[in-house]
């Protein structure tokens, strides 16, 4: 009979020593793992272990993001990676040197997060290191690594957990029957979690942008194709409406996709681009948003669908299976992301039905705080970890 793992009564007085790497930074919210590792990290450290995680040295802090820390964030530890600021080449060198600082130092556990790190987990299992990664979503779904040498690199990344990480987790069950079917390896289904939000009134949205509360939809997104963002803006052009569409995000190496969009928009004064945004001025927008939507072509699971939830918002959302699973059958409306009338059908049937949105709102907020907890994100996390530590024993 196989025995249960108890976090709480951890028999060795040791603490575990767990190094991170694939991310940029944190404290961070400029892009889903960094959010996920912000909040998730602390939590691990509580439940006993002691984690490391290793940042990329010079990355740019956007405006309203959480500020750079030098040696701890919660009691997590934080190291600086170098790396050279080149399109597509510093990710997998500060993944590199990661990889040789996991492999060589006196840590437990080496946990990578996404595909593209993966590359270099042969380092760290060469060393006889234990090793879990985290796919937070199919990279090589995006657009940017549809073609070339990043393509390769993605798909080899993938490869190479499949075939060597001790355990995988994933963050939906999509992604999990993938790893199933392709690989036949089994994965540990661990989705995110989002802390509860308070609601507030409007007041930097009123002096920055004109807004008062119910009068715009919103959307929060990297600028990338896969975000779906120029079909999003091409159906809003044609919804008879005065409510505004608000733009929340940058780019991630998509200089020209963001030029085309904002020029597409530049005739129609409703759509606002906000640029990036956190603090009290991202939660005033999830605040008083009159529907959230999401339009995406690829996810793996979207930090800002839950937020937006978790801020009691009204939802349209693609119905692609990573967000389908996330918002169940009565969280949501959804639509073809392919299909531009679906998604102005939705936005109008949301002006139309006011009994509709205010249903979502108030059943919204209760059930991603029921169902997507960070505490059980911890202790599903740190039961894989000491699975993966004392397997065999």
């Amino acid at each position: 009979m196989k025995k249960e793992i108890n976090v709480e009564s951890n028999s060795t007085n040791k603490k575990m020593r767990v190094i991170m790497f694939g991310h940029k930074r944190i404290p961070s919210r400029s892009g889903g793992i960094e959010t996920v590792l912000t909040e998730l990290c602390p939590k691990l450290v509580l439940n006993g272990f002691e984690i490391t995680v290793l940042n990329r040295a010079g990355e740019k802090i956007k405006h309203g993001d959480y500020q750079p820390v030098r040696h701890n964030f919660k009691g997590v530890k934080v190291k600086n990676v170098p790396s050279i600021r080149l399109k597509g080449l510093s990710a997998v060198i500060s993944s590199f040197i990661a990889a040789f600082i996991a492999a060589f130092g006196p840590y437990d556990l080496v946990h990578i997060h996404a595909e593209g790190p993966s590359v270099m987990i042969w380092l760290p299992h060469l060393m006889r290191k234990k090793c879990i990664v985290t796919v937070h979503g199919l990279d090589w779904k995006r657009d940017k690594w549809h073609h070339g040498f990043g393509a390769h690199y993605i798909h080899f990344g993938e490869k190479m957990l499949a075939k060597y990480a001790d355990a995988i987790i994933v963050l939906n069950k999509d992604t999990q029957k993938y790893f199933k079917k392709t690989y036949s390896r089994n994965t540990f289904y661990i989705p995110n979690g989002v802390k509860k939000s308070d609601q507030i009134e409007p007041s930097i949205i009123t002096k920055k942008f004109g807004l008062f509360g119910d009068d715009y939809f919103l959307t929060v997104s990297r600028l990338t194709p896969e975000k779906g963002i120029l079909p999003l803006i091409e159906s809003f052009r044609g919804v008879d409406t005065n409510k505004k569409l608000v733009i929340v995000g940058d780019g991630s190496d998509t200089d020209e996709y963001v030029k085309k969009i904002i020029k597409l928009s530049q005739s129609d004064s409703r759509i606002i681009f906000t640029g990036f945004v956190g603090g009290r001025l991202l939660s005033e927008l999830y605040s008083n948003a009159f529907v959230y939507i999401i339009p995406s072509f690829v996810e793996g699971m979207p930090m800002s669908l839950l937020e937006a939830l978790s801020f009691g918002n009204a939802v349209a959302a693609s119905n692609i299976p990573e967000i389908a699973e996330v918002v169940g059958r009565d969280h949501a409306l959804l639509f073809s992301p392919k299909d531009q009338n679906q998604m102005k059908n939705v936005i109008n049937r949301f002006l139309h039905d006011t009994r509709l949105r205010c249903a979502m709102k108030q059943s919204s907020k209760n059930y991603v705080a029921d169902k997507y907890s960070w505490n059980i994100v911890a202790h599903e996390t740190s039961k894989v970890y000491l699975q993966v530590l004392f397997k065999g024993e």
